[in-house]
């Protein structure tokens, strides 16, 4: 807030045009003040050289301190000190400020409820020794220096503990559901034995990461205590978790179990099925495929299979969880990808046996930390952070479109080497119809620099008809087709060692995870392997920066952090639409420390009270219920 005489009034412009200027001086400067609506009934308003209280945004024009469309009135010495040197923002709009409901409006109505507030109006749910121990404010005062703080600290000092309330609810309700799980009863995998035992033994194509054995053990022991096992892998594009999960399958075997792995994609199930069949085939394990597409006499046999018990292993898409498919003994249930799934697709896989099985999901988008403390605080997470032996690093270089001969010219070369290339395309909902125009043009494109019939190209997108789609893909997949013109449906599982570069069209159209899950498409092969993302000649300030991330590192851990810093969790993983992480006042990507003393205090509560009955856990209770039911008071509600 600025205090200071208004001069220099003065009407410019014509029409549409017309503004409203003032200046807004003291001894130490002036600010330039600018309207462009409600330009008659302000000039009526004010007076020239009186002295103002002044308050907005300020930005610079043309070099000047400017505030456009301030909050003004006359200074009033003994309101300024009653109400603090800060003042509160709060939300509001062109027509509630028309309405005279402006920024000061709102405060004065706050203020006028306040004073009229006593402590017992705001009840305290923290325990005391919990306040003491981490130095929070009281309730009420944090709720009366959250709207007009005396000072900056006291500002702070609400904003924490406001803060810490939120937290404290959310982790207290994830641990809630964590204990939970914990509780439910699980089939019992008591013995390694033979299926697991050989495969170790003989068969594994390659020798175990030390992150590999470690998540293993955790499914073991997980699988081992009677609980049901409720577990999070992740680990980076190609870093090994489907060997993981085939071994957890034999495991489940060995206790004459049945286990079942849903894909979200029929490419991608296709790809499981072949890849897991050819590895079992030394142990005479039977596995089937169960999608859309199989039907008929097929289908009928691997349902039959399933239901008697014959069949011990089923790979398939959504398919797996239609209520005609009915399992002897599921046992273990993983899901690969999980996010692309809903709740409800996943809860039915639990109403496949008596009792739910071990269910085990896998993704290869890195969560943050902070994201699995929050959205996936209720699963006991396992990271593998470690790739197989013998991956080479992908360069990945960033260009511009002026670029794009030397760029085709590069291409050639690889494919001269007997290598296989990626271009990917961009498709946004909101300009979709645009996206598969340019989609095709750039096929053409690529088909002028590499013609028929020296060079091969096939191109798949989700408006083909599956059978089409399914055709192209094999046909790269198989090595008949040299480059994949390709929307982002090749984005997550398909495996060709022999693709060798991923080439990035608009690249600064996509986020950082998007962009390091398409790089992971490549370098699954012995050669070198390289990702080109080429951008138009200007970018954003945004873009050049992820960009530049996706130039200097290949760690998808660092990449998901970055990535939560620059778009915020609701915009990487839908949490918004869920309400997930919809936060009056916290913040997970800045308030770490927070979230990370409200899981320490959650877990201690927990553990020493877990039905939050004892007499100090009483008014926290109460606070858990009245914010479940979305009933909760929203003081804090201040930008």
């Amino acid at each position: 807030m600025l205090q200071g005489a208004v001069v220099n009034l003065s009407e410019e412009g014509q029409a549409y045009r017309r503004r409203l200027t003032a200046t807004l001086y003291d001894k130490t400067g002036r600010v330039e003040l600018v309207w462009f609506q409600g330009i008659n009934y302000i000039s009526k308003s004010l007076q020239p050289g009186a002295t103002y209280s002044v308050f907005g945004k300020l930005t610079y024009f043309n070099g000047l301190p400017t505030i456009t469309h301030p909050e003004i009135e006359l200074y009033n010495a003994a309101q300024v000190s009653q109400a603090g040197s800060l003042q509160p923002v709060y939300s509001t709009t062109e027509k509630l400020r028309a309405k005279g409901l402006s920024n000061r409006a709102f405060a004065k109505v706050l203020q006028s409820l306040l004073e009229k507030l006593k402590p017992g109006d705001i009840p305290e749910i923290l325990p005391a020794e919990l306040r003491q121990r981490y130095q929070l404010y009281g309730r009420y005062d944090a709720y009366m220096q959250i709207h007009f703080p005396q000072s900056e600290t006291q500002r702070r000092q609400a904003e924490q503990r406001l803060k810490w309330d939120e937290l404290l609810l959310t982790q207290l309700r994830i641990l809630k559901l964590k204990i939970n799980h914990h509780q439910q009863k699980g089939f019992v995998f008591g013995v390694v034995g033979d299926h697991f035992n050989n495969f170790f033994g003989h068969h594994l194509p390659f020798q175990l990461t030390n992150a590999q054995k470690r998540v293993l053990r955790e499914i073991r022991q997980d699988t081992f205590n009677g609980v049901q096992m409720n577990r999070l892998v992740q680990g980076d594009v190609g870093s090994g978790k489907t060997i993981v999960a085939l071994m957890a399958m034999l495991l489940a075997l060995d206790n004459g179990f049945q286990a079942s792995l849903m894909a979200p994609t029929e490419i991608l199930a296709q790809q499981h099925f072949q890849g897991i069949k050819e590895l079992l085939e030394p142990l005479q394990v039977p596995v089937a495929l169960l999608t859309g597409t199989v039907k008929g006499k097929e289908r009928k046999q691997v349902l039959a299979g399933l239901a008697n018990g014959t069949l011990p292993i089923v790979i398939g898409t959504h398919a797996l969880v239609e209520n005609t498919v009915q399992f002897s003994n599921l046992g273990l249930a993983i899901i690969d990808e999980q996010h692309r799934f809903g709740v409800m697709q996943r809860a039915k896989l639990w109403q496949k046996n008596v009792f739910p099985p071990h269910v085990l999901v896998m993704t290869a988008t890195p969560i943050p930390r902070t994201l699995a403390m929050t959205v996936y605080g209720d699963l006991d997470v396992s990271v593998i952070d470690e790739l197989p032996p013998g991956r080479k690093p992908i360069e990945t270089i960033h260009r511009s479109e002026n670029f794009r001969p030397k760029v085709m010219q590069f291409l050639k070369s690889e494919i001269e080497k007997g290598r296989q290339i990626y271009i990917v395309y961009p498709l946004i909902e909101e300009s979709e119809k645009l996206d598969y125009e340019s989609l095709k043009a750039g096929y053409e494109q690529v088909k002028a620099w590499f013609p028929d019939p020296k060079y091969r190209v096939a191109m798949v997108h989700g408006k083909q008809p599956q059978d089409e789609r399914e055709r192209n893909m094999q046909r790269f997949i198989s090595g008949d087709a040299h480059m994949l013109v390709a929307t982002t449906v090749i984005e997550v599982g398909v495996n060709v060692p022999n693709a060798s570069v991923m080439v990035i069209e608009s690249s600064e159209r996509f986020g950082l995870s998007q962009l390091h899950q398409l790089r992971g498409r490549v370098g699954r092969g012995s050669e070198k392997s390289y990702c080109i993302l080429l951008t138009g000649h200007e970018l954003s300030k945004e873009s050049r920066q992820r960009m530049h991330i996706m130039t200097q590192t290949s760690d998808g851990f660092v990449i998901a952090e970055e990535d939560l810093k620059m778009r915020g969790p609701g915009d990487i993983y839908g949490t918004r639409q869920s309400g997930a992480l919809d936060f009056k006042i916290a913040d997970i990507v800045h308030d770490v420390e927070i979230l990370e003393e409200t899981k320490t205090a959650a877990t201690e509560i927990l553990y020493t009270d877990p039905s939050l009955e004892l007499p100090q856990h009483i008014a926290l209770r109460a606070g858990l219920e009245q914010d479940r039911s979305g009933k909760g008071l929203q003081w804090n509600k201040i930008s």
